[in-house]
């Protein structure tokens, strides 16, 4: 990529590096979304938003216990406090993740139950939902760069030329973050939907 003309702009700098900086967080939220999606295999980030009541605090499983996939269709968490287990036990059952743990006593196993036909699409169209949340989320920040950038034109900050550059800047950035996460859906797509 060629060497951003916002990023050597003096008066345009602070606001390229927002733009970029928030974009990128809602790439990462993203793909931390669709690692927390489920596709039919055992995945340790598959419980990634679980969080469980331990103590008053909701905390994520990873941190009260080691979670492994000794299978490709099980997930294995093992609590290193055993009095948590029930309450992991009712947390998993309870969550929209369609799961059945089983205790017993030091463990817990997570069969993950083969996705039917109709669960793929339904999955899918929630990849779909969750992309146009952050597509939405994108265009949100390109609007907040773009007025930034129209704020510094009119305070003679920045001239005429410089303005329209930065707005094709901003606009291309947009396009770009947006490409990215559109590639990431089609591959997470074509793993739910492969049997």
């Amino acid at each position: 990529m060629a060497a951003s003309f916002m990023a050597g702009h003096p008066a345009l700098k602070d606001v390229h590096n927002d733009l970029k900086r928030r974009m990128e967080k809602a790439v990462a939220d993203f793909q931390t979304n669709l690692a927390a999606t489920r596709t039919g295999r055992a995945s340790v980030h598959l419980l990634d938003a679980v969080k469980i009541d331990y103590y008053g605090t909701h905390t994520p499983i990873t941190q009260l216990a080691q979670v492994s996939t000794p299978e490709a269709q099980m997930i294995l968490i093992q609590p290193w406090d055993p009095s948590v287990i029930a309450e992991i036990e009712k947390t998993l059952r309870s969550s929209d993740l369609g799961l059945n743990p089983q205790s017993d006593g030091k463990l817990i196993r997570v069969p993950i139950p083969p996705m039917t036909e109709e669960r793929r699409r339904e999955v899918v169209k929630h990849v779909n939902k969750v992309l146009e949340e952050h597509r939405t989320a994108v265009r949100n920040i390109r609007r907040d760069g773009n007025e930034a950038v129209k704020k510094l034109a009119k305070e003679k900050k920045v001239g005429e030329d410089e303005e329209k550059r930065a707005l094709e800047e901003v606009q291309k950035l947009t396009d770009d973050e947006i490409k990215k996460m559109e590639e990431m859906s089609a591959r997470k797509e074509a793993e739910i939907m492969q049997v």
